[in-house]
């Protein structure tokens, strides 16, 4: 992964920076849906509190098109964990409601979260820019810009412009994000939360705080979309509230669900899977036997990748049902040829009772 850069082109850089984005917040909403059982229809909300938290953290005030826009102007970085904190702590303010309500009550009421961010983020130009969106300001280190400004980088030949240093940056987080989320499932609060999820009556009797756990995998799931959120940010350069819709959320289950719900690695698989697809069949739709280029008459390569996608998740839910990661482990796993025991072997034996013992 780290020598991409010095090989792929533009297209396929984005594409890698949109499927890494994706992977954190997949592997957000797998510790939620996939570990606690706690459905969420609600994930895009939270990646644009974590992308329009950023801009407005790092950005300066003045004026956007035909509005006003603040901003506090602080060290990008600083932005940054501010945004995936301030996702966090928004994601606690849910959390209350979460621990009310079960299952499609749950989902209706975080999809509810979807249609208010809408609103609030058309409404509140000073914040959001309206329709129009806001731009971004690009991350810096030490005054090094991760984008096509100055300094000039060539490394090896390769010059070095905002996807391939953004690509490090995502890279980085992806592989915290994932050892953070290996850690958290692998210890007691993993199996603590895969209690609640399998029966909160025997976690409740084996003395695990149900409420505490259940707010606290909303906590973090909703920082995982933040961080997905700001990374997003930072490789359009300008957030519109457009993008942040109930698709987007579809989308997140998507991921978790052909990925493997509860699996780190299925969470990054799916997201792969479902970000990297659509991509794919727009690059190639011209040499696509019943695909045509978008605008034309037929089945365009966005409508293509959902129907395949959807199909994938038809055969995943038939055929297996613990997704992509399920599959590996099976494969991985030979089987085994159980043995008869020894009292049964005896017993069918034609050999007198003396011989064979």
């Amino acid at each position: 992964m780290a020598l991409m850069p010095y090989y792929l082109t533009d297209f396929w850089l984005l594409t890698g920076l949109f499927a890494m984005a994706a992977a954190l917040g997949a592997i957000g909403l797998n510790i939620l849906s996939g570990t606690t059982g706690q459905l969420s229809l609600g994930h895009a909300f939270f990646l644009a509190v974590g992308a329009y938290g950023y801009m407005y953290f790092s950005g300066d005030s003045g004026r956007s098109g035909t509005h006003d826009i603040s901003g506090l102007g602080l060290p990008p970085f600083i932005a940054l964990i501010l945004a995936v904190l301030l996702a966090g702590a928004v994601g606690g303010l849910f959390s209350p409601i979460s621990g009310r309500l079960r299952g499609m009550y749950l989902g209706i009421a975080t999809l509810a979260l979807v249609f208010i961010g809408e609103h609030v983020m058309i409404n509140a130009h000073s914040v959001t820019g309206g329709y129009n969106g806001r731009a971004a300001e690009p991350m810096e280190f030490f005054g090094f810009t991760l984008a096509d400004e100055d300094p000039y980088l060539e490394v090896a030949g390769v010059e070095f412009a905002k996807y391939e240093r953004l690509w490090y940056l995502a890279l980085a987080l992806l592989v915290i994000g994932i050892i953070v989320a290996r850690n958290l499932l692998r210890g007691r609060p993993g199996r603590a939360l895969g209690a609640v999820r399998d029966s909160e009556i025997a976690a409740a009797v084996m003395g695990v705080p149900v409420a505490r756990f259940r707010s606290m995998a909303f906590v973090v799931s909703s920082m995982y979309a933040g961080l997905a959120g700001v990374i997003l940010a930072l490789v359009f350069g300008r957030m519109i509230p457009e993008y942040f819709g109930l698709a987007l959320s579809i989308d997140y289950l998507a991921m978790i669900v052909i990925g493997g719900l509860g699996s780190v690695g299925g969470a990054v698989a799916g997201a792969v899977f479902v970000t990297v697809l659509p991509q794919l069949f727009a690059h190639y739709a011209a040499s696509l036997p019943l695909v045509v280029e978008s605008g034309g008459d037929g089945v365009g390569p966005t409508e293509a990748a959902r129907y395949l996608y959807g199909a994938a998740i038809v055969l995943v839910l038939l055929f297996s049902p613990g997704g992509l990661a399920g599959l590996v482990r099976r494969v991985r796993t030979p089987r085994t040829t159980p043995r008869t025991p020894a009292r049964s072997r005896s017993a069918h034996s034609k050999e007198p009772q003396g011989a064979a013992s």
